[in-house]
């Protein structure tokens, strides 16, 4: 029997590997006998593994979508990259309160060899996370049921609740979901005021899909929308700075959802960023890697200058 389990790992291995494999070419690389595959194939399709076959000299078999959900078949790098996969999405949140994550993780670290369990010990212990934003996160079902309403191509109806906490009902046509690191967005076009907008998902508190298709007309690049959106949010202060940078390297040292960029000549970029305080922005900026100079205003350049001169004093 353990013969038998070992052939049919293997034998799901090798469908995996590539879209069709002719019984001969599975016989042959297997070491077995045509009726011992065709035996084989019958076994896994009985686990729930949709294996289908094409007649014919140029014919074979390929595995499809089961019925039910197979055993995994993992070989020991992909074992790894789903255990870390699993353990950053339960810290991250990024499939909100990572339980599903964490509880799967859980269930993947009973079933490791002991040879991988032991290098999931040594990188866990040598990884480390930022802690999580205290942002809101958004339910598993609520994410799945946006995702489903972006790929029905129905227009759909929100219930949200807006930034000032107003609860409100929403007409769109759902389009796409961006991940910025610590939301998720719904990307859609708003029905009555016939605009692109981005909603955040969190704030969704039910959705329903109708009858009615949705138009998707000249849609948006959405990720870019998001980051536009984030961006123009109204804050207390705002500091314009120069950055001895061209715009790719601004935008990698700036985020496009912290700030807004115009190139100033071919070496230098001038972005504006928004903050809660002077000396919340005076912190950014001491952190970018590069020196920028701020323009204005006054208060910030203040900041920053006390900030460097304690910096200073406390490593001469």
């Amino acid at each position: 029997m353990t013969r038998t389990s070992s052939r049919l790992l293997r034998l799901v291995s090798l469908l995996s590997a590539r879209p069709v494999w002719t019984c001969r070419d599975l016989a042959e690389r297997m070491t077995v006998t045509d009726r011992t595959i065709r035996r084989d194939i019958a076994r896994l399709r009985d686990l729930g593994y949709g294996v289908e076959s094409e007649p014919g000299p140029w014919g074979g078999y390929r595995l499809s979508p089961g019925a039910r959900m197979p055993p995994l078949v993992l070989d020991d790098e992909e074992a790894l990259a789903v255990a870390v996969g699993l353990r950053e999405a339960a810290l991250s949140g990024v499939l909100g309160t990572g339980q599903a994550a964490l509880s799967a993780l859980l269930k993947l670290r009973q079933v490791l060899p002991r040879h991988l369990a032991d290098q999931m010990a040594v990188l866990e212990g040598a990884l480390d996370h930022t802690p999580r934003s205290g942002e809101p996160q958004i339910d598993m079902p609520m994410l799945l049921e946006l995702t489903r309403a972006c790929s029905s191509g129905l227009r759909a109806t929100l219930s949200y609740r807006d930034h000032a906490g107003r609860a409100t009902v929403r007409e769109v046509d759902p389009y796409r979901m961006v991940h910025t690191g610590l939301r998720w967005y719904l990307v859609a076009r708003d029905v009555v005021k016939q605009e692109w907008r981005t909603f955040r998902a969190d704030r969704v508190s039910d959705v329903h899909s109708t009858t009615e298709p949705s138009d998707l007309t000249d849609p948006p690049e959405a990720a870019q929308l998001v980051s536009r959106g984030i961006a123009s949010v109204t804050y207390p202060v705002y500091t314009t700075i120069r950055l001895p940078l061209p715009l790719d390297r601004a935008l990698e040292a700036v985020p496009p959802t912290i700030g807004t960029h115009s190139p100033d000549g071919p070496e230098a970029t001038v972005v504006r960023i928004g903050g809660n305080s002077a000396e919340h922005l005076a912190a950014y900026l001491l952190n970018l890697g590069t020196p920028p100079t701020v323009l204005s205003p006054n208060e910030v350049r203040e900041a920053l200058a006390r900030r460097a001169r304690a910096l200073l004093a406390a490593n001469s």
